[in-house]
């Protein structure tokens, strides 16, 4: 009787918890242009107007597609792409350059319904490398593909592709000459990680996220962050959240931030619903549970020496973030007429 009562319990924590029904054609998103070091005296009104209106361009365009009755992952899409053509972010076009002074993409993507990913490393052709990560969720037998097999399946799909000088941007040339000329390290030079992604909420209740970045400035042997490792960089279940992450790479991975936070969430959801039964769990409660989640988890990021933030959505519609810097380029919209981008902590 107790093994029974155990295994009972087991099944619940694990299982999906009924996540709250969508009421209205519920929708969500949120997205981030990367977090780090960033100091609102260096920050002219002009460029910070810039990063602002970039912002607020992604953000609207994924709200479209939501508000359209569009899919989660159509909106993540359209809200990256965007930002990956934008040169003051850190993807696709004005990506940071590697020590050999080539411009090195990464992207990932991963649908809430069927847990189902797609992700590249390494591209040097690819326009818009999220779009080429969806097509190996959908197109491909496979979840990763890399460099040159990355590229040559996109060519069999028809992905966009552009020359080197579309990725390259002078700023970032100037911040590889300065790490070589001074000896620093990519910390010193990359003030910012300028990793760019989505999270979204779409009217059917499912939930989709999305990441791509340029790496880190120098990188070197072919390093690989967290941006195309799901599970690291880019997660989405509908039974608990979707998560796009921006940061140190290396501890994100070892910390395993997008499932980690999807994880926790499952298990603080299961205790919600074992203690109050059948009743709704109140809308702040869900909300601190999903901020408990992810600030937890990023807490553990800054222990071991990382940095960088997150985007959460849940299944109810919650927009959130979580992030251990001065700041984070991020936004979020809803379907109740939320819609706004920030830039430094406390805003």
């Amino acid at each position: 009787m107790k093994n029974a009562l155990v295994m009972a319990l087991l099944a619940l924590i694990f299982a999906a918890v009924p996540a709250q029904a969508q009421e209205d054609a519920r929708w969500s998103i949120a997205i981030h242009g990367g977090a780090g070091t960033l100091d609102p005296d260096r920050m002219t009104p002009e460029r910070r107007a810039a990063y602002e209106a970039a912002l607020q361009n992604a953000l609207d365009a994924g709200a479209r597609v939501l508000a359209d009755g569009g899919s989660a992952m159509d909106a993540v899409k359209a809200a990256i792409v965007p930002l990956e053509d934008e040169p003051l972010f850190n993807a696709g076009r004005g990506s940071v350059f590697t020590w050999e002074g080539d411009n090195e993409l990464d992207a990932s993507v991963m649908d809430g319904i069927d847990r189902s990913a797609g992700a590249v490393t390494g591209v040097k052709s690819i326009k818009n490398p999220i779009l080429l990560a969806d097509k190996v969720r959908t197109d491909s037998p496979h979840v990763f593909l890399m460099g040159t097999g990355a590229e040559e399946f996109a060519g069999e799909q028809g992905i966009e592709t552009a020359p080197p000088e579309w990725f390259a941007t002078e700023r970032r040339r100037e911040s590889l000459e300065r790490m070589k000329a001074r000896n620093l390290s990519s910390l010193d030079v990359d003030l910012k990680f300028g990793t760019v992604g989505a999270v979204a909420l779409d009217q059917n209740g499912n939930l989709a996220a999305g990441t791509s970045t340029g790496g880190m400035t120098g990188k070197r042997w072919g390093r690989i962050g967290d941006a195309p490792v799901i599970g690291a960089g880019t997660y989405a279940d509908n039974r608990a959240c979707a998560v796009s992450a921006t940061g140190w790479g290396e501890y994100f991975i070892r910390v395993g931030v997008a499932q980690e936070i999807c994880t926790r969430m499952r298990l603080l959801r299961a205790t919600n619903y074992l203690s109050l039964g059948t009743a709704p769990v109140a809308p702040e409660e869900e909300m601190a549970t999903a901020q408990l989640a992810a600030d937890a988890v990023m807490a553990e990021v800054k222990e071991l020496g990382g940095d960088g933030g997150i985007i959460l959505v849940t299944p109810e519609g919650h927009a959130l973030y979580s992030f251990n810097t001065s700041g984070m380029y991020r936004g979020r919209a809803n379907s109740e007429g939320l819609s706004e981008v920030a830039i430094f902590s406390g805003e």
